[in-house]
């Protein structure tokens, strides 16, 4: 895939990914979401949640935590959704979405000290 057709498609995903959070305004979907959302936010800013390079979330340091797993799975299923239908519509694979996505995240909304995965499979701070 090229570069650019790379970041379109991320484009296409994260742009997706903003229309599904406003399709939950309402109802308990809402609430839940932005628990999650909440929960994994506190939990990569201390390092323990970064981005795997499959576009989903992964765990830095094991974790005992059983609502912060259950936050993790329900963002992954959220995003692994977005990679299939985004894959759908652009002619590529679910795991080259997630991978354009992941690029993008990186480049542009991981905060300096939260982690992601690199190519190799070892965790590395921004």
């Amino acid at each position: 895939m090229t570069r650019f057709k790379s970041l379109a498609l991320a484009a296409v995903i994260l742009g997706a990914a903003g229309v599904a959070t406003l399709g939950l305004t309402v109802g308990p979907a809402l609430a839940q979401t932005a628990q999650a959302k909440a929960t994994v936010d506190a939990a990569k800013a201390q390092g323990v949640v970064g981005e795997r390079n499959d576009g989903l979330l992964g765990f830095v340091i094991s974790s005992s935590d059983a609502a912060l797993e259950a936050a993790v799975n329900e963002i992954n299923a959220g995003r692994a959704q977005l990679y299939r239908q985004a894959a759908a519509r652009n002619g590529v694979t679910a795991e080259a979405a997630g991978a354009a996505a992941f690029t993008e995240v990186v480049s542009t909304r991981l905060r300096p000290g939260e982690y992601y995965q690199a190519s190799n499979g070892a965790w590395v701070q921004k």
